[in-house]
């Protein structure tokens, strides 16, 4: 039997010219010549060089298993921001370890932040690259290397890649112009420590076939050939796959990994596709999938958490780029948490409740977002956060998407050159909307509230059970519609507004429990109707309607309405 080959995926990641590309070839040309002393057959096969992806094939490490073996890391070329977030699209893995690529001179500047930061959404285990160690003079070059590594270990303190190593590296000594004989430093120290780093990825076959495909081309006589990485489930010879984009399914006529034919590939393999010819130009690049597993959507409810690098609030009605399954697009979010009640409860992961009620927020809450009216109402001072936080996601444009996937929302339009974190927010897409008219059909069943306070005056008394109130309402509304909700009084008492009263917008409350004796005092003073009842002694009296007049009793209307109400209705606990 062939010795088996364990492929890693390694993603290169850094900011823009800090040596990623020199840094994989470097990597790919001594991994091929140095492990290859006895596989001949194999250096002389050089190195498969294909977009971006690179091979590395060593010795397989003793840490993964008795035997013969190989050890495959397919180095994974992410250049800049877009193609980055596509690398780790739907939360599929598969970027088994991370290398983030520093240029030493530099240290960490806006993308390798950035990189940081998908890092550790997307995956487990990192290596520290400084290069371009030959741009540092002899001398002062160990000093300034330890000195740029303390920093790198400093910032990597409060996150998951704490403690990860740190190597350091030139590339290509002396630039893109020096001759190709000079040697690269350090990269054959690098292999080590990748091959420490290796694991036994976790791979799951289950689930549906998703395949992002990065080359497309047509052999005569065979068909059209798609390579790429598998993201999730397994596909095998003879199966059917979907090809989204052009809207036709193929049948799987062969499948090739390593340049060796296969009859079945699973989550996680590179693998190339022969299926019945189409033109390679209609798919560069895009997902292929097992037939009807994607939705295209208009709209999304996801669950997220704000990236703490990124500075500013997280507005409701903002507009961010939206990445979701291979494609970016301009969404619009509204924000929303459980309701006031369930916010320390736990919450299902993955699945979203549509029987529960969920609170409408201006904009998504953390630490610093909380506006100072509430602060001054939380005795306490420990704010509360909810456990979780949503968003209603409306897209531009339809996007095709797995039914659970990872969502980034970033604002790509800020200066590349300013020096801040352009990813927002991260989460995962639980419920798509895939009618065009999902405002009617859909946005009806989401009870997102909005918790409405509305603040009038008593105006008089008209008897024991009765008050007539005032600067409730404009002018122009009609009271009809506000006809049996009930008010408070600040003195206590419970009312339910009854109906207009004259014009301006008065209105009139009845008092099922009748007034308070008080409040019928405080009332008749405020109203400077001097009480006919005269029992009450005069001193009293001109002291509480001196203390009174300037503190009319208030009437406090308080209801919720649902945001996607199509009937706008008023609600009362």
């Amino acid at each position: 039997a062939a010795p088996r080959v364990l492929n890693v995926n390694v993603g290169v990641l850094g900011h823009i010219d800090s040596g990623k590309t020199a840094l994989a070839r470097a990597l790919s040309t001594t991994g091929s010549t140095a492990a290859f002393d006895r596989a001949p057959q194999s250096r002389a096969r050089g190195i498969t060089l294909d977009l971006g992806f690179s091979c590395l094939r060593t010795a397989l490490p003793p840490q993964l298993g008795p035997g013969p073996g190989e050890l495959q890391f397919t180095l994974v070329d992410c250049p800049g921001h877009a193609s980055l977030i596509r690398t780790i699209i739907g939360g599929a893995q598969i970027i088994d370890l991370m290398m983030l690529v520093i240029d030493v001179t530099k240290g960490m500047q806006t993308q390798s932040a950035e990189c940081l930061v998908i890092g550790q959404i997307a995956c487990q285990k990192m290596v520290v690259v400084l290069n371009k160690i030959d741009l540092l003079p002899e001398g002062k070059r160990q000093s300034a290397i330890d000195k740029m590594t303390k920093k790198m270990q400093k910032t990597l303190e409060n996150t998951k890649f704490c403690g990860c190593p740190i190597v350091a590296v030139a590339a290509k000594p002396g630039g893109p112009e020096a001759p190709e004989s000079e040697n690269p430093l350090g990269v054959s120290e690098l292999i080590e420590v990748l091959k420490s780093q290796a694991y036994l990825p976790s791979r799951d076959p289950s689930g549906h076939f998703l395949m992002a495909v990065d080359h497309c081309f047509s052999i005569k006589g065979q068909g059209t050939v798609m390579t790429g990485t598998i993201l999730s489930g397994s596909v095998s010879l003879g199966d059917n796959v979907e090809i989204p984009a052009l809207k036709v399914t193929k049948k799987v006529k062969s499948m090739q990994m390593f340049h060796t034919p296969v009859t079945y590939a699973m989550q996680g393999d590179r693998v190339g596709i022969c299926v019945t010819q189409f033109d390679p130009k209609l798919l560069e690049r895009g997902l292929i999938c097992t037939p009807e597993s994607l939705h295209t959507i208009h709209a999304a409810i996801i669950s997220l958490k704000k990236i703490q690098y990124f500075r500013g609030a997280l507005q409701t009605k903002a507009k961010f780029h939206i990445t979701v399954g291979h494609e970016t697009v301009m969404g619009r979010v509204m924000f929303f948490s459980p309701a006031p009640d369930d916010f320390s409860e736990e919450i299902k992961e993955n699945v979203f409740d549509f029987e529960k009620d969920y609170l409408y927020q201006e904009e998504y809450l953390s630490k610093d977002s909380i506006s100072s009216e509430n602060k001054e109402n939380d005795q306490a001072g420990e704010v509360q956060l909810p456990r979780q936080q949503w968003a209603l996601l409306e897209f531009e444009k339809p996007v095709t998407c797995p039914k659970l996937c990872l969502v980034i929302g970033s604002k790509l339009d800020t200066d590349i050159h300013a020096n801040t974190c352009r990813l927002a927010f991260h989460g995962v897409l639980l419920q798509g909307m895939e009618d065009k008219n999902y405002m009617e059909t859909f946005l009806p069943k989401l009870k997102v509230y909005k918790l409405k306070h509305k603040e009038g005056q008593v105006e008089r008394v008209m008897d024991d059970y009765s008050v007539i109130g005032r600067s409730l309402f404009k002018k122009e509304t009609n009271i009809q519609i506000f006809v049996g909700l009930k008010v408070k009084l600040s003195t206590g008492e419970d009312g339910i507004i009854d109906g207009g009263f004259g014009q301006s917008g008065k209105f009139k409350i009845r008092i099922p429990d009748g007034l308070k004796p008080d409040t019928k005092m405080l009332l008749t003073v405020a109203s400077k109707k001097k009480s006919k009842a005269g029992k009450g002694d005069a001193t009293k009296e001109d002291e509480s309607s001196k203390n009174d007049s300037a503190q009319p009793v208030t009437i406090s209307l308080v209801f919720k309405r649902y945001v996607f109400d199509t009937q706008k209705k008023m609600i009362q606990s």
